[in-house]
């Protein structure tokens, strides 16, 4: 009986330690948040976006991501999520010159989709690489055609699906003809 009233009054000391450790890692804990914050405010605008930049140069490295720009934005990074999930599409816009742009757009895009999807990518592309400020797109739609497989596409209401475009098919620009 002695014994078991000893070790009961160990543990009562034990507990009543352990209780004062958890005090003081509360108060320690309650105090951190204030030094971080000194430290966050004290790092200038310039450090903190380099940090950034580091952090996201490392998460663009990840295979799934691999394809995105050092700069990228948070709609690149969902669409290229999207294709991972098979609810998106790369169409391959081939330009005059011959360069190919890959746009992404929803599996159930319409010709509308396409386009405005069109100007994001090359507003994105000129913001990167500098040059022109400013493009008519009213202008390059009045002069210009998105054509499939000899098929214009005129009616921007209508699905990418049903002028059979799929995955990875191109579609070309073509310069409209005058009428005299």
């Amino acid at each position: 009986m002695m014994e078991q009233e000893t070790d009961e009054g160990e543990n009562r000391l034990q507990d009543s330690h352990s209780h004062s450790e958890v005090k003081e890692e509360k108060l320690a804990d309650e105090t951190a948040p204030d030094a971080e914050e000194e430290d966050e405010e004290s790092l200038p605008h310039s450090e903190i976006l380099d940090i950034f930049e580091e952090g996201l140069a490392r998460l663009v490295q990840d295979p799934l991501l691999c394809d995105l720009p050092i700069q990228v934005t948070l709609e690149e990074v969902n669409s290229q999520i999207a294709l991972e999930y098979g609810q998106a599409m790369t169409v391959k816009v081939v330009k005059a010159d011959g360069e190919i742009m890959p746009i992404v757009v929803v599996q159930n895009a319409t010709v509308l989709d396409l386009k405005k999807a069109i100007r994001r990518f090359m507003e994105l592309k000129q913001q990167r690489e500098g040059g022109v400020k400013h493009v008519s797109w009213r202008y390059v739609w009045r002069t210009y055609y998105l054509v499939f497989q000899g098929e214009k596409l005129e009616d921007d209401s209508i699905r990418l699906k049903d002028y059979g475009i799929r995955n990875r098919d191109e579609v070309m620009f073509m310069k409209k003809l005058r009428k005299k």
